[in-house]
């Protein structure tokens, strides 16, 4: 057999071994009589077949690899001539005037959009959906973004800043079994500074004494902060309530103006969030391309030469995190108000490995990626959740969510949108210029 021959091979079987695993990722379940009943029924299980007629499950995923087979040979063959009209497309709206013309166009229309999204859904359910499973991740994907994308941190204890940020809200609102400060509850208006500022404090403290860590033993760290955070909501029964959550209900957001009082709705917590949303963009653009942007960028990309250049790595390494938690911080606190109870459940390991697919999935380092791919994810999880599919069930989300993660760090390692620093450096890796290992390995601006 030619080598050539081998490829095809292997690309075929490639193919239809994924087919074969999303079949029976999307399979029936088996049980305890049956073991195997639901990996028989996966593929010999009757079902439509596309509306014409019946047949078995394994001939819909089997005509899905053919096409997907297809769209990729069809890929590879003109994807040279595609990518060069791509490039001078791009030329042409990154020209001067029209580039500027091109995002003030862009930034109109996806704020139309954001404006008319709450009068044409109006299902209230999808509405808190929105707010709680959508934005909400965007903002906290943008303050992981700054850890892991901009300094190269790998957090996984995420998820603890954001339960802070719920319980200091709880605490400030009198719903905590210890009294709120001086005895005076606030409004949960009130307690969203307070809650960015003790998040904050939280991120230095924790970054202080760790942040000298590298790599995995970092990872490690913050995995246990995490794991840390969880324990004591679950076992602090005379301080976070424990694992029967806080005294419910914490209340919603009221906002006074002398005579007049608005009690926010669905649509009020999501023009709130989403205005946060925006000023959070606006000041990280201007971050990003500032004097503390561009030391996180030289620690990133190499922490000795960093130094030796006089830039303290412990300094910028604890403002990232200080910024991260803050941000995860106001998160906490409008889904504390929100949803008004906190329960320790919601803070495990899956909540920060499920923002840190966000990022990695959207583009690290890219502010619109990272936008973008949390808004995609996001807004299909919670389509599923009112609209499930035949066979669905919610706990297997996080299954997908690998799945996904798997297929984007082989078919596109840089994320959904990389960023501008990453994307010239993949195209210089296609051109034969530098290593492509630099691009699969190195983090991105």
């Amino acid at each position: 057999m030619s080598t050539e021959m081998r490829v095809h091979l292997r690309r075929w079987l490639s193919f239809f071994a994924m087919a074969a695993l999303i079949a029976i990722m999307t399979g029936p379940s088996g049980s305890n009589n049956a073991p195997v009943q639901g990996l028989t029924q996966s593929f010999a299980q009757p079902y439509s077949y596309f509306g014409l007629f019946r047949a078995q499950r394994w001939m819909i995923f089997f005509t899905f690899a053919l096409v997907a087979l297809g769209l990729q040979t069809l890929w590879r063959r003109s994807g040279g001539g595609v990518r060069a009209r791509t490039a001078v497309l791009r030329q042409g709206f990154e020209a001067p005037g029209r580039r500027r013309a091109t995002v003030l166009s862009a930034v109109v229309v996806v704020a139309l959009v954001a404006l008319f999204i709450p009068h044409l859904i109006s299902n209230p359910g999808i509405q808190s959906g929105i707010v709680e499973q959508v934005l909400a991740y965007v903002i906290l994907a943008l303050g992981l973004n700054v850890v892991v994308g901009w300094a190269g941190l790998l957090d996984l204890g995420y998820v603890g800043f954001y339960a802070i940020g719920a319980y200091v809200t709880a605490w400030m609102t009198g719903r905590l079994p210890i009294a709120a400060p001086f005895h005076h509850p606030v409004s949960s208006f009130a307690a969203i500074p307070v809650a960015i500022v003790f998040t904050m404090l939280a991120g230095v403290i924790l970054g202080a004494p760790t942040l000298r860590l590298r790599g995995d033993y970092l990872a490690i760290v913050t995995l246990g902060f995490g794991e840390i955070i969880l324990v004591f909501s679950n076992n602090l029964t005379n301080v976070t309530g424990g694992s029967q959550g806080t005294n419910p209900y914490i209340p919603s957001f009221t906002f006074r103006i002398g005579g007049l009082k608005y009690l926010f709705g669905n649509v009020g917590y999501y023009f709130l969030v989403a205005g946060f949303v925006v000023v959070t963009i606006v000041l990280f653009r201007l971050l990003e391309h500032s004097r503390v942007g561009r030391a996180w960028t030289a620690i990133r990309e190499d922490e000795v030469a960093a130094e030796s250049i006089g830039i303290n790595p412990l300094k910028y390494k604890v403002m990232a995190f200080a910024i991260g938690a803050s941000v995860s911080g106001f998160a906490g606190a409008v889904t504390a108000s929100q949803i008004g109870v906190v329960y320790p459940s919601t803070f495990s390991l899956y909540f920060s490995v499920n923002v840190l697919t966000l990022v990695i999935f959207g583009g690290m380092g890219s502010i619109v990626g990272v936008i973008f791919g949390s808004i995609l994810v996001q807004g299909i999880a919670v389509y599923l959740r009112f609209y499930p599919p035949s066979g669905y069930q919610a706990s297997d989300l996080y299954m997908y969510l690998g799945a996904l993660l798997i297929m984007m760090m082989i078919y596109r390692p840089a994320g959904l949108i990389p960023s501008r620093r990453r994307r010239r450096e993949i195209y210089q890796a296609e051109d034969g210029i530098g290593h492509e290992g630099d691009v699969l390995l190195g983090e991105q601006s």
